[in-house]
């Protein structure tokens, strides 16, 4: 059972990582390379700069994650 230990561990990393990510997500803004189209009854809102900006984050925290 022992060999299991770090995938538990990092299981629990990402769930907590993903869980503090549901909750911000809501409060991060439109940036401006953002594209939001309105017309009569649709609204289309592609987060393209917002999801530039989360891959990068998110690539620098799993690459210092993974030097340890």
């Amino acid at each position: 059972m022992n060999e299991f230990a770090p995938v538990g561990r990092m299981l629990m990393v990402f769930g907590v990582m993903i869980g503090a990510l549901l909750t911000v997500i809501g409060k991060v803004p439109r940036l401006p390379g953002d594209i939001l189209i309105r017309r009569d009854t649709v609204v289309v809102y592609i987060p393209l700069a917002t999801s530039l900006v989360l891959s990068v984050v998110l690539t620098l925290v799993f690459s210092l994650l993974a030097r340890r």
